[in-house]
């Protein structure tokens, strides 16, 4: 990821806030115009922006050797900051529902003084800037209504999948055998995969003009790097370093539905799932402990080493049975990015 690019992609997102900030649709006073940019500053632009800047990484992939022109760098990058929008709205929202203290290393938007609830207006205008975005920058595309389509699909699906997820983990009805390797896929697919995988793609091909009933093969190979992103993840928020991470993990305080515990829970014993069951999905920093002890004990981390090989080695084969080269390398990016990472 060249650093020209990302600062190309962080004054497109200095252009896009200006035009939301005056947008013609609304009054805005001093107040309310300070307030979405400070809202916008502290939720949009603060991640790694992988979802944002794989648009324009593929598209160039897509397109080949020769160079984008202005015009094509600023759409791939505005549709980029589509997906950070998208993704900053689910985690304003997130943060709330989770009761989370830290997100991206700073507090939780909502937990700042004189933010609270408000956050949850915050979240549905953030969801409200992205048709405003792409009705401002490709209204006159032939390809307007499929990204309309496509945005709303994934959103639909990513809150669907964060459904699931919350009435698994409903507290009070703290039953670890609803947990199984088929309710995380599922959970995962739909949560995580659509919009951080398939979406920054589907832009690409898109721009491309590409038809997306073309490319059903292409959505289930990304939904399975998804899958085995979101694995990490929950790798990582056990066996991560905080300091790396940049958030301290709470999946066994927090009963999730993590893939650990899935796996956990196929490998022990009977004393072991009493250990489990008492101790998974509380607060106290004991608990969690002999948790983590277990899991130790199972050697859930080369069971996760050998999970992650296998699951590469399956992508790599499923990437080469596409026909397009270019179409390849678009795949082969993503993963490359995604294997064996620390964070």
């Amino acid at each position: 990821m060249s650093s020209d690019l990302k600062s190309k992609f962080l004054e497109v997102y200095e252009t896009l806030k200006s035009e939301l900030i005056h947008d013609p649709a609304f009054e805005f006073d001093d107040d309310s115009r300070q307030w979405v940019e400070r809202m916008l500053d502290y939720n949009v632009p603060g991640g790694k922006l992988n979802r944002g800047l794989s648009v324009v990484d593929s598209y160039k992939l897509l397109k080949g050797e020769e160079e984008l022109t202005e015009d094509e760098v600023f759409l791939a990058c505005a549709l980029g900051w589509c997906i950070e929008w998208l993704q900053a709205y689910f985690l304003v929202l997130d943060d709330i529902m989770d009761e989370s203290h830290t997100r991206r290393g700073q507090p939780c938007w909502f937990r700042l003084p004189k933010v609270g609830m408000i956050a949850v207006n915050d979240g549905v205008v953030l969801r409200n800037h992205i048709p405003r975005i792409l009705k401002k920058h490709f209204r006159s595309k032939s390809y307007y209504v499929d990204l309309l389509d496509l945005f709303n699909e994934v959103e639909f699906q990513t809150a669907s999948g964060q459904m699931i997820d919350l009435i698994t983990t409903l507290v009070g009805e703290k039953d670890l055998s609803k947990y199984s390797l088929s309710i995380h896929r599922r959970i995962v697919q739909y949560k995580t995969a659509y919009y951080s995988f398939y979406i920054p793609v589907a832009c690409a091909l898109l721009m491309f003009g590409e038809n997306l009933d073309d490319h059903v093969q292409v959505k289930d190979v990304l939904v399975e790097m998804g899958t085995y992103f979101q694995v990490q993840d929950d790798y990582l928020d056990c066996f991560g370093a905080p300091e790396v991470i940049g958030k301290i993990g709470t999946d066994i305080e927090d009963f999730k539905c993590s893939w650990l515990v899935v796996k956990a829970l196929e490998l022990v014993n009977e004393e072991q799932k009493k250990l489990l069951n008492e101790n998974y999905g509380r607060k106290d920093p004991g608990s969690v402990e002999k948790v983590k002890e277990l899991y130790h004990t199972l050697n859930l981390q080369g069971v996760f080493e050998d999970y992650e090989n296998k699951t590469h080695e399956k992508l790599v084969k499923s990437i080469e049975t596409h026909p397009s080269n270019a179409v390849q390398a678009v795949l082969k990016s993503f993963l490359g990015k995604i294997y064996k990472r620390q964070k």
